[in-house]
């Protein structure tokens, strides 16, 4: 699928319905209100989420991969697993607006570990915008001016290994078809949640098992979007509008489960969301040289 400029319009529209998918999947997580532990949670979300794996199923069969690429596939699915044991974990602590603004870090740790992983430059201005980035996650969190929570701390974890993640997927990404990227990475977490998830078994009700089942049909229907929007437009037309989620979700929290407006957050949120939308916008001036793109959150 290639990338046209020459449809902002669609492409924002596809971006939002993706917020939209990605707050959804926040909100029934939120729902769960712990009863199912994170890790089972995660598990049977993508247990659930293979189905959406029938049509490619042909191709996975016939897919040989190198010992090489086995194993880094086998790292991956191994990291993204913990980062959403965490995520869960995290939705079960702390408010939406604060895990949604929390999100917006990963690719700032993107832009990072860049550097030290892939060898890429950092240039002052992105330097810049990683401190302003970094500020921004300190208004959220405010150490020493309140008692942080397991979640805070989990969070970061999270955006950090979706970052390893999302860096091992850009390398792979040059040897093995997109398609077989996604599929392996659903398969690679299911197997690497579950050691996780038999250790906290419990029996989840049926109404739990549907909220699960829900969550896994919009988690993937946000992917699809997300790629829908990056076909239609440039990331740096896109990417701004990932911040509606945070507006989104101060709004879900705030009517849906009474969680207070803390307008810390959605300040921190604001700043690095911009800072992100700056590395985007100079990636894409040095669209030329080998510049690794801005990732999107994800989601579960």
């Amino acid at each position: 699928m290639t990338t046209s400029p020459d449809k902002p319009v669609t492409g924002i529209l596809w971006m939002i319905v993706t917020g939209l998918c990605f707050v959804a999947v926040t909100a029934l997580v939120k729902l769960l209100d712990g009863r199912v532990p994170p890790a089972e949670s995660a598990f049977l979300r993508y247990v659930i989420g293979l189905v959406f794996l029938i049509p490619v199923w042909r191709e996975l069969l016939a897919i040989r991969l190198t010992k090489r690429q086995k194993g880094l596939f086998a790292i991956r699915g191994l990291v993204h697993a913990l980062g959403v044991i965490l995520w869960f974990f995290s939705m079960a602590r702390l408010p939406i607006a604060e895990v949604t603004a929390m999100n917006y870090l990963s690719p700032v740790y993107v832009t990072i570990l860049a550097v030290f992983l892939l060898g890429e430059k950092l240039a002052l201005r992105r330097v810049m915008a990683v401190v302003a980035a970094l500020l921004g996650a300190l208004l959220i969190l405010r150490p020493g001016f309140r008692e942080l929570d397991l979640g805070h701390f989990a969070m970061l974890g999270t955006a950090l290994l979706f970052a390893v993640s999302y860096l091992i997927a850009k390398i792979m990404s040059g040897e093995v078809r997109a398609s077989m990227v996604v599929a392996l990475l659903s398969i690679t977490v299911t197997i690497g949640l579950a050691p996780f998830a038999l250790a906290v078994w419990v029996t989840p009700s049926m109404a739990d098992l549907g909220i699960i089942a829900l969550v896994a049909c919009f988690a993937t229907a946000g992917h699809y979007s997300m790629t829908l929007a990056f076909a239609a437009a440039p990331v740096t037309v896109t990417q701004p509008v990932t911040f509606l989620q945070l507006v989104w979700s101060v709004l879900l929290g705030v009517i849906f489960f009474a969680e207070p407006l803390d307008p810390w957050v959605v300040m921190g949120g604001t700043v690095i969301m911009a800072a992100v939308a700056f590395i985007t916008w100079r990636e894409a001036v040095l669209r030329k040289t080998k510049i690794t793109p801005v990732v999107n959150e994800t989601k579960g």
